[in-house]
């Protein structure tokens, strides 16, 4: 019996949460609607900047959302992950543990940064990030847990980890080593920067192919060069034996390695799409591991997305999750 529902091997990152203007965005000259990649510095003016906004913040990180997700819904979940030994890694630390995930043993944190994630959302309720990676940057095989992997049921990772060398590599390592367990493995694609820029390391990722990869709709388009949906399913079934592609409003689209499934949108008035897919690959992968079917697993999941966008954040109150479950067991 499997100790873990999901093992997840991610960035670290303290969620800095914003709401802002289109004119903001244009001041700080920063693209709308996708993560992008800064420096220290460059964070640090836009902070100032935004030094009179209220803002909260949480632990978080795509790869982190999702198991905090399976937690909060009543799953076991594990976090690989690397965080700094100042302020925030340590607030990083006590914060997923509270969310109920089990993670590394953080009495070997090196000096530095950890990081920090500006999250920004409009009036459209789009959210635009602005990333410093700090010390997650040099997330390596040293965070890999191994023998967490095999006691779990799925193992899930972040196309964010293709931007960092060391991160890649642990990515790659950590699927081999689920592989060799007899380990489901799945892969979300992140951000469509991730696929425009860094494609051929997510296909590292996924090498001979995965269980399963969640995407939006532009991210699987941009991993087939094409913008034809159809054609983009087409090309995941070479690469993923199953797949999810949200579609926000439109719903999603599931494929169960023989049919595809086609997913209402719960319709919602959002406040901020903050977390949206993250939340989604969280509830199907708890779905999953509790043995639903592809399309009650989807059902939960778009549920849970739009209630979690109704509100500012990446994730839902425990209640609020478990209330969501209720309606959908």
């Amino acid at each position: 019996m499997s100790k873990y529902d999901v093992y997840a091997l991610g960035n670290a990152l303290v969620d800095m949460e914003y709401e802002v203007t289109e004119d903001d965005l244009k001041h700080l000259n920063i693209d709308k609607g996708v993560m992008t990649l800064v420096d220290e510095a460059h964070q640090l003016r836009i902070m100032k900047h935004l030094q009179a906004h209220n803002h909260h913040r949480g632990c978080g990180g795509s790869a982190a959302n999702s198991v905090i997700a399976v937690s909060q819904f009543g799953g076991s979940a594990f976090y690989s992950c690397k965080v700094a030994d100042d302020d925030l890694g340590h607030f990083y630390m006590k914060d997923l543990v509270a969310d109920g995930v089990a993670t590394i043993d953080g009495t070997y944190l090196d000096n530095g940064d950890t990081g920090r994630c500006v999250v920004l959302v409009t009036p459209d309720s789009d959210r635009t990030m602005c990333t410093y990676l700090g010390i997650s940057g040099n997330l390596s095989l040293h965070e890999v847990d191994v023998d967490a992997i095999g006691a779990s049921k799925w193992y899930y990772t972040e196309g964010y980890l293709v931007t960092s060398d060391t991160a890649r590599v642990a990515a790659i390592e950590a699927r081999k080593a689920a592989e060799r367990a007899g380990v489901r493995t799945a892969l979300s694609l992140s951000d469509p920067n991730m696929v425009a820029f860094f494609k051929d390391g997510l296909k590292d990722m996924i090498g001979e192919g995965v269980d399963l990869i969640f995407a939006n709709e532009a991210e699987a388009m941009g991993m087939a060069d094409t913008d034809d949906l159809n054609d983009a399913a087409d090309y995941l079934k070479t690469i993923t034996r199953e797949f999810v592609i949200t579609r926000g409003g439109d719903g999603a689209l599931v494929f169960d390695g023989e049919r595809m499934i086609s997913i209402d949108a719960v319709r919602v008035d959002p406040v901020d799409t903050v977390g949206a897919g993250d939340m989604f690959a969280g509830a199907f992968l708890y779905g999953l591991t509790q043995g639903w079917d592809h399309k009650r697993a989807a059902d939960l999941a778009s549920a849970a997305s739009a209630k979690l966008v109704t509100s500012l954040g990446p994730r839902l109150t425990r209640e609020a999750a478990r209330a969501v479950l209720t309606a959908h067991a």
